[in-house]
């Protein structure tokens, strides 16, 4: 997917920066060339505010994707999920976040949840891509408190760089 979008828009690296960040946040586009989340409009004005751009370039980066069988088959079926991190505390659910040594390498998901299944009913769990993100991670929420024995053994998983709680 990351590969369609930098080869459509290799002309243009500030309509790539819209794409991206459209991507990270779950935005797509409508069949309008409206900015949408969950197909709720927002306005090109507030998107190219917060990513230091030109309305202008919003606007063209949507009719682009528009244009691109495979990029309108991406960005008019993106869908934005809540992330219940943010709302840990009210909710008595707790975060597990784990910084990969090396988010390309396979298999940090599963042993992370191999882990964490055995003990701990998981509620969600979301990864940032590697390619969109600076610092890549995997995030896990989980009813109630965290046992310190599921935490140390995330710590000695080999793929495990770090353990934020």
């Amino acid at each position: 997917m990351w590969s369609d979008i930098i080869r459509e828009f290799a002309d243009s690296p500030s309509q790539s920066r819209v794409a991206g960040f459209l991507l990270e946040n779950g935005f797509g586009v409508n069949e309008e060339g409206r900015i949408v989340c969950n197909g709720i409009e927002i306005s090109a004005t507030k998107v190219a505010k917060a990513i230091g751009t030109d309305r202008r370039v919003v606007d063209a980066t949507a009719h682009h994707i528009l244009e691109s069988p495979s990029l309108k088959e991406i960005f008019t079926n993106m869908r934005a999920t809540p992330d219940l991190s943010l709302l840990a505390g009210p909710l008595g659910l707790s975060v597990i976040t784990v910084i990969p040594k090396d988010a390309r390498e396979r298999g940090i998901v599963r042993a992370t949840v191999e882990v964490v299944a055995n003990d701990l009913n998981i509620r969600q769990i979301f990864v940032t891509d590697p390619i969109l993100s600076e610092e890549p991670k995997l995030v896990i929420i989980i009813d109630g408190d965290i046992p310190g024995n599921v935490i140390e053994a995330i710590k000695k998983l080999p793929q495990v760089k770090q353990v934020i709680l």
